[in-house]
This record gives C-alpha cells, structure tokens and sequence, in this order.
C-alpha cells in the first residue's frame, strides 16, 4: 500500500540529550497506525516531528500537501463554551465561513446530544472525543493521536474505538494512534511500529503479526539435539534456541513431547505456551 507520509532516518536532540535515533517510518495511506512503545521511548517526540510542531535534529519527513490534525498531550478547548460553539471557534480559526459541517462532526465523535452543556462539565472521554472534533475541523489527512485512551473508563475506551473506525471508515483519515493499551490497540489498528530507547526496531502490519502468531511453546530438555531427528521425521517446526531449549511451532501436546523426549532418553524439564497477544509480541521484542 502506498505510503501517505514517510520519516526519513530523522534524529532528535535536546542539548546533549538524544531522543530518537535514526527513524525511519512509512505510514501506508488510510491505515490505522499504532506506535508501541514505554514512556520515554520517543513516542511523543517522533508524532510531534509528524506534525510540525517541532524540526528533526536530522533527516526528514515527506508529507507532501497532506493535511494534518492532532491531539497530543491533553486537548485544548474552551470549557464555558459547548461542543457545538468549540467547534464553531475552530472553524473561525480556520477561516472557515460556513459551519454546516459542524452537526457532522459532532455526529461522528459521539456528541450530537449534548446540546448547550458546557465542555468543563464534560466526562473525560466527552473532553477527549470534543478534541478530536476539534482536529478534524481541517478535514485532516492524517490525524496523531497520543494515547488518547489513557485514563478512561470500559465504557469510555469502546465509545473512543468506536469513533476511531468511523473516522477510518467514513472519513479515509489515516490515523496514527500511541497506546499502552495494547489489548485495545491490538482491536483497531492495520499496522504498527514498535520504538525503544528512541530507536524503531520493527515495522510490520496486524496480518505479519496474526501470521506468526499461531500456536508455538518453549520447552526446556536436558539435550535438545538428541530430540530433532524425530521431530523431523514427524514433521513438526522448530527453532532450536539453545542446546537445552527449543521453540516448537506446530500443534503438540505435553505428552506427545514428552514421549519424544522419553523415546530419545531425554528429559522434558519446562513446557510452556508462547504468548500470542500484541503485548506478548511487543515484550518479546523489547526483551527477548
């Protein structure tokens, strides 16, 4: 799929203080993007580049004549005005003429209903869906969200999901979402990049990762090379870790090891289930 902006090895600095090294992204068009990573990995800093509220130290980024909406940190909004009349000064701030659109933005975050009611007294997920409106004012092309989930509650991260796939669906937005949920990420988003200590150590898509992601175990032996003969000859896939480890990544049970193990006077000391969730995958990259 063809990118819609792409990060050319940028580097980021503050005095002596690097914070991201050597980054390079394509962000495909109309993708839902997650970028994974742990608090100070860079994550902010690099949507912060995207957006153009900062210059890289180094390299570049290709954006073309792509619009470009955000929410970063907290989103800004005035709090004795309602959603409606938010949206309205945005529209002044954008020299917008007309405000006909308005209704439909508020429709498409879930805030049609909320009359006159004043922002201040908005839930926290009410304030965060009234800020992505406020981003999408421009008609972005592309819209970064910077954990934009943290802090609300079941009911308030399904009301965000559900705004996230309509701006994919309805809108072609192209969204670029940070989330330490990643059980939640993991539900919405086509692609993703995994960044660490200011470095992107993988680039891939949801299918990549739902490929791999079949069934495997670890298992610990005594001797795993007296044991690869027969797994070949019964035609199961491995990748042999260590002299006393080996990851199996065909269907096998306890049993069925541990009579291979048995057969080949081996003895089957750990057998466990590799974790397939994105948060298993994420942790067996950073850590191994």
């Amino acid at each position: 799929m063809e990118p819609i902006l792409t990060v050319n090895h940028i580097s980021k600095k503050y005095g002596n203080h690097p914070v991201l090294d050597d980054v390079s992204l394509r962000i495909p068009k109309g993708s839902i993007y997650g970028l994974i990573g742990k608090n100070g990995a860079g994550k902010t800093t690099l949507m912060r580049l995207i957006s153009g509220l900062q210059e890289p130290s180094t390299g570049s980024i290709e954006r073309g004549k792509i619009r470009i909406g955000a929410l970063i940190n907290t989103p800004a909004f005035y709090g004795n005005l309602s959603a409606y009349q938010n949206l309205k000064a945005e529209f002044i701030a954008l020299g917008l003429t007309s405000y006909e659109k308005i209704p439909e933005l508020l429709k498409l975050v879930n805030l049609a209903d909320t009359g006159k009611k004043r922002a201040k007294n908005f839930s926290l997920g009410m304030k965060q869906r009234l800020g992505i409106a406020i981003a999408m004012a421009g008609e972005p092309d592309v819209m970064l969200l910077d954990e934009p989930i943290n802090g609300l509650d079941p009911q308030g991260i399904v009301e965000m999901r559900e705004v996230f796939l309509k701006i994919s669906r309805e809108k072609g937005t192209t969204l670029i979402i940070s989330s330490h949920l990643l059980d939640e990420l993991s539900k919405i988003a086509t692609d993703y990049a995994f960044i660490d200590k200011g470095k992107i150590i993988k680039e891939t898509s949801s299918q990549e990762i739902l490929l791999g992601s079949a069934h495997s175990y670890t298992a610990t032996l005594t001797d795993v090379n007296k044991i690869l003969k027969e797994l070949d000859n019964e035609g199961i896939r491995y990748k042999v870790l260590s002299d006393s480890k080996i990851r199996i990544e065909s269907e096998i049970t306890l049993s069925e090891l541990a009579k291979i193990a048995e057969n080949n006077q081996v003895k089957l000391l750990e057998f466990t289930e590799n974790d397939t969730s994105l948060e298993g995958y994420y942790i067996n990259l950073v850590e191994g």
